[in-house]
C-alpha cells in the first residue's frame, strides 16, 4: 500500500525517496567480481555495459559516441542539437564554455546555446554524423523530441540509424492538442518503423505502462541530472524522485510482461546517477541500464570540455537546465578511465563499471536482472 502522508487538511502526498535515501543489503552469499556480467541487450543489440550517454551535446560528438560505443556503452547523439546544426560544433561549444567561465552574466552562455539551436536543422549534415557513426561500426543512437520525429525520423533512418530515442523533458502516450498540428501517435509512429524506438521521460507507473503499450522497446525515467536541470524545482515543479520513479516504471514492465504473454520493455533510469554506487542502486530499484550525464561530462572526450547540460538547456523560450562544471579542462580521464579504471579516487566517479560489477558481487549476484532482487533499506 502506497505510503501517503498530510500536507495539510484535505490534502495528501505520497512518501518518495531519492538514490541517496536507499541501500543496497547484502546477501548471506558473495562472488569474485570477476564472474559477474554486466551485459545487457536492447532489441537486437547487446552491450557489455548498462550505460548510455544523456543525449547532450555536451558529452556526445560523433567521436565520443564512437569511443563509448568500443567501450561496451552507447552514445545518444542528439538529433537535434548543434550537430545537425553547425559544422564548426567545437569553435561553437568553446564560445559557450569561454562564456561560461567569464560567468559576468550567468545567463549569458544559456543565451548563446539558444542562439546557436536557433541555426536551421540541416538533415543532411546530421545524416553525415550518423555516418560517420555508423560507419566505425558501433551501434549508432539518435535522439529526437516528440515535437519533431516524424520530420526527421526517416531522414535518420535513411542515414542508418540502429536505434531511435524519442526523448523530452515529459512524454505521454497521448498528447492532447487544439491547434493545427498534428500530435504524434507514439504507437503509430513506432508500428511503422523498422528500428527499435526508446522513448521517455516518465515519472510514473501509469504513463511508463502507456508507453510501453504503445511497442517502445525501452522506457526512459527522468530527465537527466537534477545538478544540471531546473525542470522539478524552479521552472516546471515536477518531478518524482528517481528510486520511486523506477521502481514504479520495473512494476509497469512487470504488470505489461504479463498483459502480453512475455513482451519485455526495457527499463532505462536518467537522472541523480553521479557514481558507481547511484548506477548499482538504479539497477537495484529495477532499471536495465542508466542514462549517464555528469560522470561522462568529466572525461578527456566529452565536447563540452568538463561542462554538463542537458539538452533542455537550450529551450528557445523556456530553458530548463544550468550549465554545470564538473571538472576542470586540463587533466581530464580518458572514457576508459571513467567507465573502466584504474581509479585513483574514492569517491565513485572512475571505474563507474568496476564499482557496479564490486557491488554486484559483494552482494552475491551474477548478473544485471538477478541483480534487480537485491534487499533495499531506506532511510526514514
Amino acid at each position: 500500500m502506497r505510503d501517503l502522508v498530510d500536507i495539510g487538511m484535505g490534502r495528501t502526498a505520497r512518501q518518495t525517496f531519492e538514490l541517496d535515501d536507499i541501500n543496497i543489503v547484502p546477501s548471506r552469499r558473495t562472488r569474485s567480481s570477476s564472474e559477474v556480467s554486466t551485459a545487457w541487450q536492447l532489441d537486437a543489440y547487446r552491450f557489455d555495459t548498462p550505460i548510455l550517454s544523456h543525449p547532450t551535446d555536451a558529452l556526445v560528438s560523433p567521436e565520443s559516441a564512437i569511443e563509448l560505443g568500443r567501450l561496451g556503452a552507447l552514445g545518444v547523439l542528439n538529433g537535434e542539437g548543434l550537430w545537425a546544426r553547425h559544422r564548426d560544433v567545437e569553435a561553437k561549444l568553446a564560445e559557450v564554455i569561454a562564456i561560461a567561465v567569464d560567468d559576468v552574466d550567468p545567463a549569458a552562455a544559456i543565451r548563446r546555446l539558444q542562439e546557436l539551436h536557433a541555426a536551421p536543422l540541416d538533415t543532411g549534415l546530421l545524416a553525415e554524423n550518423v555516418a560517420r557513426v555508423r560507419d566505425a561500426g558501433v551501434t549508432t543512437a539518435v535522439r529526437v523530441s516528440p515535437q519533431n520525429a516524424q520530420e526527421l525520423t526517416p531522414a535518420l533512418v535513411k542515414a542508418g540509424i540502429d536505434l531511435l530515442v524519442v526523448h523530452g523533458t515529459i512524454i505521454s502516450a497521448e498528447h492532447v492538442s487544439h491547434d493545427d498540428r498534428e500530435p504524434l501517435n507514439l504507437k503509430t509512429f513506432i508500428s511503422e518503423l523498422d528500428i527499435p524506438v526508446v522513448a521517455g521521460g516518465v515519472h510514473d507507473h501509469r504513463t511508463a505502462l502507456h508507453l510501453m503499450r504503445t511497442g517502445a522497446a525501452g522506457v526512459v525515467v527522468g530527465y537527466g541530472s537534477a545538478a544540471g536541470s531546473t525542470t522539478t524545482g524552479e521552472v516546471l515543479g515536477i518531478g518524482v524522485p528517481m528510486a520511486t520513479a523506477i521502481a514504479d516504471a520495473a512494476a509497469a514492465r512487470r504488470e505489461y510482461l504479463d498483459e502480453t504473454g512475455g513482451r519485455y520493455v526495457h527499463v532505462i533510469a536518467d537522472g541523480d546517477i553521479h557514481s558507481s554506487g547511484t548506477l548499482a542502486k538504479a539497477i537495484a530499484c529495477g532499471a536495465d541500464a542508466a542514462m549517464l550525464g555528469t560522470p561522462l561530462a568529466a572525461s578527456a572526450e566529452a565536447p563540452g570540455r568538463g561542462w554538463f547540460w542537458t539538452a533542455a538547456a537550450a529551450h528557445p523560450s523556456l530553458p530548463r537546465g544550468a550549465l554545470l562544471q564538473v571538472a576542470g579542462d586540463e587533466d581530464r580521464p580518458p572514457l576508459s578511465e571513467v567507465l573502466h579504471g584504474p581509479s585513483s579516487e574514492p569517491f565513485g566517479q572512475l571505474n563507474v563499471v568496476g564499482g557496479l560489477r564490486r557491488s554486484m558481487a559483494k552482494a552475491g549476484y551474477s548478473d544485471l536482472k538477478e541483480f534487480q532482487k537485491v534487499g533495499l533499506t531506506a532511510c526514514s
